[in-house]
């Protein structure tokens, strides 16, 4: 049996999505082994594949190499490939890849800020992301008003959102002065806006919010706003196998890439300021507060929040 359809192979390559590669087929600008072809064909590793006369070099999905980065969101970039406002995105400032692509694992809303996870496996990405897989996500979040012992009960036992019930798997104290305190929470999904929207229902207002894990990856303590780390074998299994996936051969950091990681390690980037490109943004400007305590306990994140 053949491996994969053909116009799934053709957006998994990054050549676009899969409805735009159906159209490309239908033009007649695809041929597979030097035959015109159609909706449906399959392909397998060794296929000749060709789009407007060029050659596509194809790989499998299970024999490519697994790849995946930690990138430290800034307040002010969309998650999403194109933002019809101009705004800047997430993926600008991610690696190049050829006939590959990088897919998003969650999300963060625009004045979020924090750990984001990008993968060239879709499938993990997949998995990482489904509720059923109960992936834990932990966040730090600075909250105007006081938790008090009654919310804290209910936000972990549940609550009634617009789409369904909702709750915090953990929420403990982070510090703070004054009327801003610093909470750290966890949950097992990830439905839009949902950590604002659960201290919302208790008439709190959240204004700041910092993903500092997601699964098995922590927020890389040498990793600055605006920079991306590419993870090594041992970090990619252990997100592979909390979602029961097989490890793949080639997995992880090999010869300059590897070596350039640990020179990062060693000596960490400087933070990256967001474009100002739209003044639709004027909105999402960053509060202006001391040096967080969110981090107490995980790691020292006060040169990274001097930069937010």
């Amino acid at each position: 049996m053949k491996d994969e359809k053909l116009q799934k192979a053709l957006a998994r390559m990054g050549l676009g999505s899969r409805r735009q590669m159906e159209e490309v087929i239908k033009a007649g600008r695809v041929t597979v082994n030097n035959g015109p072809a159609t909706i449906g064909d399959r392909v397998e590793q060794g296929d000749e594949i060709r789009v407007d006369g060029r050659q596509i070099k194809y790989t499998a999905e299970n024999e490519k190499r697994r790849r995946v980065i930690a990138y430290y969101k800034p307040e002010g970039e969309v998650c999403s490939a194109k933002d019809p406002e101009g705004r800047p995105t997430v993926f600008e400032r991610l690696p190049k890849l050829t006939h590959d692509r990088w897919v998003m694992v969650g999300r963060l809303d625009i004045n979020s800020t924090g750990l984001l996870l990008f993968t060239n496996d879709g499938e993990m990405a997949h998995r990482l992301m489904h509720p059923s897989s109960e992936v834990t996500r932990e966040y730090a979040v600075r909250v105007l008003g006081e938790v008090t012992p009654d919310i804290a009960r209910t936000l972990t036992a549940g609550v009634m959102l617009e789409d369904g019930m909702a709750q915090f798997e953990d929420i403990k104290e982070g510090g703070g002065e004054g009327v801003n305190k610093w909470y750290h929470v966890k949950l097992k999904e990830g439905r839009n806006r949902e950590v604002r929207r659960l201290f919302e229902s208790q008439g709190l207002k959240v204004s700041r919010l910092l993903r500092t894990r997601y699964g098995t990856i922590a927020l890389p303590k040498e990793l600055r706003t605006g920079r991306f780390l590419e993870l090594d074998k041992k970090d990619i299994n252990t997100l592979t196998d909390l979602v029961s996936l097989r490890p793949r051969y080639g997995t992880g950091l090999h010869g300059a890439a590897k070596e350039k990681q640990e020179r990062i390690k060693n000596k960490p980037l400087k933070a990256r300021r967001t474009d100002n490109r739209s003044d639709s943004r004027s909105n999402s400007a960053k509060p202006k507060s001391s040096a967080s305590p969110a981090s107490r306990g995980t790691r020292n994140t006060r040169d990274r929040n001097d930069k937010r």
